[in-house]
């Protein structure tokens, strides 16, 4: 129906390049985290994992740059800036996507849990980075590329320098 079609919209699911630059990290952690094996649990709550939380990621900038939007030419057909979804629509489902990813990170290890907060934090506050700093991509790619410590933490139960050093990378 068409109100469906304004929610992928709204998650970008009809521009899936974004949810293939969050998974990559994801899957270069997991394999090296796991030397080369790792489970058909990671996998599965990994590759769901960055397509949950990259559309949590555009929920919320299209609720921070609602007032922007309909004003750039880039931008103005969002579903938010020409009103075919509401705001409450929109946070409603923002949660709704933030539910699932935690239903998918309670499968995984406590620390793995614990080192997922960062990721929701990077998510939320991205939108705000750019109003607020000169750099928001640096906080767009620390949001693409928080699976790395993650996928270290639910393997090895700890997050390796070599994480750290894929992760700037």
């Amino acid at each position: 129906d068409h109100k469906t079609m304004e929610f992928l919209r709204l998650a970008r699911f009809d521009k899936p390049i974004g949810t293939f630059l969050v998974l990559w990290p994801a899957m270069w952690a997991l394999w090296i985290a796991s030397e080369g094996m790792p489970t058909l649990k990671h996998l599965v709550v990994f590759v769901l994992g960055a397509v949950v939380m990259r559309a949590a990621g555009c929920v919320i900038n299209d609720i921070a740059d609602r007032n922007i939007d309909g004003h750039v030419e880039r931008t103005k057909a969002r579903p938010l800036a020409r009103g075919a979804l509401s705001l409450k629509e929109a946070l409603s489902f923002f949660l709704i996507l933030c539910c699932i990813a935690l239903g998918l990170v309670l499968c995984l290890n406590n620390y793995a849990i614990f080192w997922s907060f960062g990721a929701l934090a990077l998510a939320c506050i991205y939108p705000f980075m750019k109003r607020h700093t000169f750099l928001p991509q640096v906080f767009l790619g620390a949001a693409f590329a928080w699976s790395i410590p993650m996928a270290f933490a639910a393997v090895t139960e700890t997050v390796l320098a070599l994480a750290w050093i894929i992760f700037t990378a």
